[in-house]
């Protein structure tokens, strides 16, 4: 930032060589946002949605921080298994919908944090763990499809700026990249979802990699950047996972079910919990700048739309699924964890998910998507009214 002014979403800060391009293409972009589980399952109902609108199989890019990584794994492992008819994956419950939901029945936080605590190996190393046990295998970034493109952000605590993992390649611009990487996709979504402090940081081992220059690498040749890393959670840099579709794409469609700073007329006055305040309150002054830069950004010249778990349905000019506002507050305020849901929580996160991206869809992109009639929600078992 300079003079006090934020920096413009259109020209990202800090482009990596790969995305520096100055012509948008044709296409679009979905960046899914952190905030653990209940983001992870909010955006399956989003996905599920943009599955039958037909728009999910013209997806060009999916970029995605922290609890959206979660969901966009789990996407990328099973595309190759995904069978399009006319535009519309009709197995995509069985791929996508049912290993999410059995991750979103299983709590890994706690028990990441005390056995990283009291045994060898670190917490992100649980984390990465139970990813691996629970959704990947053994699947690494090279298994991942060439087209659509998955980008999985986390933040370099090292270098300060945004660090992805993709197929073709995984760095950051000021270090450098290393070229179809083989690392991973368990260790990826691990290091994009590496919460602070408790899950974070994620430590990488990345000696005898080899490293691609690019210009703008200020750091690669500085030692101790190119070795062990330390990552944390992608939504620290970017809660949105903007910067790697917004300059490139000219529909960037962005589901963000981030936190919220709840109003707090006592706040603790040690110098933990004071901290602790003092932080969200800048991280949620971030994320509400760059989420008013992006509505901008559409009215003016770019296409798509914003949808947020914290949107009220009565604010689109067109919706034909009802939900209460009081009900899906509830929702946006579930907590920031890893931590088993239940049933119907999970249900009802899919069909919020389900209904206002519905209605983003009718407002912003209607030309887009394929959008003949109403359907019915996903869980009609758990309506929001």
């Amino acid at each position: 930032m300079t003079n006090g002014q934020a920096p413009d979403l259109r020209t990202p800060v800090h482009p990596t060589p790969a995305d520096a391009e100055t012509r948008l293409e044709d296409g679009v972009a979905l960046c899914l946002s952190g905030g653990g589980y209940r983001a992870m399952v909010f955006h399956l109902g989003v996905l599920w949605r943009l599955n039958e609108t037909k728009l999910l199989s013209k997806i060009k890019r999916f970029s995605s921080v922290s609890g959206g990584s979660i969901t966009a794994g789990v996407l990328a492992r099973g595309w190759g298994k995904l069978t399009f008819t006319n535009g519309v994956a009709t197995n995509f419950e069985d791929v996508v919908v049912q290993s999410v939901r059995q991750m979103a029945s299983t709590t890994i936080d706690l028990g990441a944090v005390f056995w990283g605590s009291v045994l060898p190996g670190s917490i992100s190393d649980r984390v990465a763990n139970a990813y691996r046990e629970h959704l990947f295998d053994d699947t690494t970034l090279q298994d991942l499809p060439d087209e659509p493109r998955f980008v999985f952000n986390a933040t370099n605590l090292e270098s300060g700026v945004a660090f992805r993992f993709s197929k073709p390649y995984m760095g950051d611009y000021r270090v450098g990249r290393i070229l179809d990487p083989t690392i991973e996709l368990a260790v990826a979504v691990a290091a994009s979802s590496a919460f602070p402090p408790v899950l974070s940081p994620c430590v990488m081992d990345l000696r005898g990699q080899t490293w691609t220059d690019d210009d703008g690498n200020d750091l690669g040749d500085k030692p101790g950047f190119r070795d062990e890393i330390k990552l944390t959670d992608g939504g620290v840099y970017d809660n949105m996972g903007l910067e790697t579709a917004w300059k490139r794409y000219k529909t960037i469609l962005v589901s963000d079910a981030g936190g919220h700073v709840d109003e707090d007329p006592d706040p603790g006055s040690d110098w933990l919990r004071q901290t602790a305040r003092v932080l969200s309150l800048v991280d949620n002054q971030v994320r509400s700048l760059r989420k008013r830069q992006v509505i901008e950004s559409f009215r003016v010249d770019k296409s798509g739309m914003y949808i947020g778990i914290r949107s009220d349905i009565a604010d689109f000019p067109v919706s034909v699924l009802p939900a209460d506002h009081v009900k899906t507050t509830r929702l946006a305020d579930l907590a920031t964890r890893l931590s088993a849901m239940s049933r119907a929580e999970q249900e009802r996160l899919i069909n919020w998910g389900y209904i206002v991206c519905d209605a983003g869809l009718r407002s912003h992109v209607a030309k887009e998507a394929d959008l003949d009639g109403a359907t019915p929600l996903p869980y009609p078992n758990e309506p929001l009214t």
